[in-house]
């Protein structure tokens, strides 16, 4: 298992996630919040991971869904991690042994209680009055560093191959996730950023681990 995570999120074709583990990237993510512009139906995205399967891990983004319903899919697609994107409270998310747990950070992190929650990591993302994650935003980096004494943190918000360097030495994260930052159009993945981005992270990654 990797020390560290990179994710490539809201993939919506098997040539992507194809591109990603080709890249380097842990992890992929799919989208299934029925709102986003990176929704993929369950059936379709069981059909991708069944066909890469073992060689990368699968998180599936959920957002305020029904209990039943996430461990329906995620037994489906046999996802590594459940990411909860909405406002999910401890209660829910510690039902879920395989759970990652988002926050929107604002102006600091005074309102969210990470010791209430029993997580594999917690990813924190710009705060956005509307849209729950993707939005390509970024937010004080300098608090994501504070949050690290909670767990693994995953930084997220506005990342791509030219910033990502500057936020893992900033922040000494455990994950980084991108989503628009490497994209064509929303779904649609670019692949020299994707390989640039993994290329970028991994490096810095590994710097941090040697010293």
């Amino acid at each position: 298992m990797s020390p560290y995570f990179i994710k490539i999120c809201g993939i919506t074709t098997y040539d992507d996630a194809v591109m990603a583990i080709e890249a380097g990237a842990t992890a992929i993510g799919f989208n299934f919040y029925s709102k986003s512009k990176r929704y993929i139906q369950p059936e379709r995205a069981k059909e991708i991971a069944d066909r890469i399967r073992g060689k990368i891990s699968i998180v599936g983004i959920f957002v305020n869904e029904d209990a039943a319903a996430v461990r329906a899919i995620g037994a489906s697609v046999k996802l590594t991690y459940c990411q909860f994107h909405g406002d999910e409270e401890p209660e829910y998310v510690n039902r879920f042994s395989n759970a990652i747990k988002s926050f929107r950070v604002n102006e600091s992190l005074k309102n969210v209680y990470f010791d209430d929650y029993k997580t594999a990591a917690f990813l924190l993302d710009a705060y956005d009055e509307k849209e729950f994650g993707g939005t390509g935003k970024t937010f004080n980096w300098l608090l994501a560093r504070e949050a690290n004494e909670f767990g693994k943190i995953i930084l997220a918000g506005g990342l791509n191959d030219a910033n990502v360097i500057d936020a893992i030495e900033t922040v000494e994260p455990w994950g980084v996730d991108v989503s628009s930052g490497v994209e064509i159009e929303p779904g649609k993945k670019d692949a020299e950023k994707v390989k640039k981005f993994v290329v970028n992270a991994r490096n810095a990654f590994e710097r941090s681990l040697e010293i």
